[in-house]
């Protein structure tokens, strides 16, 4: 039996439909029952609305132990896809209790019940960006960079994945990049396309890594089901500017794409407003980070993932115009 943690989220949701269209027995674990109608589209869309009630749903929290040790009776592997995105300093302590924290939980239960191997999905904002370029598995966190909660919290996680793994647990970590996928508009890279249907008119002139969400749920898979354990895989198909990302998406939706560069000046203005508004409404929506990752160009490397797990990512262009068709379907 499968479990997979933050089956309602972009990753798991599309991880549970491959799943599930092998006929493997998967759990799944959600905290609304409105998230898990939510993903009901996506499976209605691939037309494997027969595959979704195939799925063992079990209402869990990630920091409820109670709970969350339900989910793991007869579970032999886990992929733990769950986590909240934030960089809200105001959410913290959340994000401390929900990702390493909640990550601690997972692992601690693995190894109460002889989970055979685990699957962790993390991201590249834990990496470091010394000593390589491409970045890659070697570029290790870096306390002392600028590093925004959401990678704190996310390096936390990875630590205590780690940990289970020298207590015995095999284990498997995946750094994906920014993950396009068919998912809400209002969450992940929907908010890029949503944008642009929104007639945005600015693009930051940073860029980074982007991956297909089937790709990350193929090499996840084929990961777990080979004999590798306790490595590290930086996901990426390709690393493109924002500029050209919200241009393919415009072009894809028939839709003009941003014309005028985000310039660092804007960017502070608009940051000084959030600095004075966050203290009112407890709330930050641009930090230095922020700011940093919308102005910086970084470049990550896929060659281990490519010669590990014969990784061959889909074109982005063909991925995003995927992505568009599905929202012109179901949205538009």
């Amino acid at each position: 039996m499968i479990l997979v943690t933050g089956g309602t989220g972009l990753v798991g949701s599309h991880l549970l439909l491959k799943l599930t269209q092998e006929n493997v027995q998967v759990k799944a674990i959600y905290r609304s029952e409105s998230r898990v109608k939510r993903i009901e589209a996506l499976f209605a869309f691939a037309k494997a609305e027969s595959h979704f009630s195939k799925i063992n749903w079990i209402q869990a929290d990630l920091t409820d132990i109670p709970s969350l040790e339900i989910a793991f009776k007869d579970v032999k592997t886990v992929y733990h896809c769950a986590a909240l995105i934030s960089f809200d300093p105001y959410d913290f302590e959340v994000l401390i209790k929900t990702n390493v924290e909640g990550t601690a939980n997972v692992v601690n239960l693995c190894l109460t019940h002889s989970v055979t191997k685990l699957c962790h999905l993390s991201t590249i904002a834990s990496l470091g960006k010394l000593p390589n370029t491409p970045i890659n598995e070697d570029n290790h966190w870096d306390p002392n960079e600028d590093n925004s909660v959401y990678a704190i919290s996310k390096y936390g996680a990875e630590t205590e994945v780690w940990r289970a793994s020298q207590e015995g647990l095999k284990v498997l970590i995946f750094n994906p990049g920014v993950i396009l996928g068919e998912g809400p508009l209002d969450e992940g890279s929907g908010l890029l396309f949503k944008r642009i249907m929104k007639s945005a008119r600015y693009y930051p002139i940073g860029g980074t890594a982007f991956i297909d969400v089937k790709d990350l749920i193929d090499v996840m898979i084929k990961g777990m089901r080979s004999t590798l354990y306790n490595e590290r895989y930086v996901a990426i198909s390709s690393n493109h500017s924002f500029q050209f990302i919200l241009e393919k998406i415009a072009g894809s939706l028939d839709l003009k794409p941003p014309k005028k560069v985000l310039s660092t000046r804007f960017l502070k203005i608009l940051r000084f407003l959030d600095l004075c508004i966050g203290p009112i409404k407890r709330e930050r929506k641009l930090t230095r980070p922020m700011i940093k990752s919308l102005q910086t160009t970084s470049h990550f490397s896929n060659i281990k993932i490519k010669e590990a797990l014969s990784f061959d990512p889909i074109p982005i262009e063909r991925t995003i115009k995927r992505i568009s068709t599905y929202y012109q379907k179901t949205i538009l």
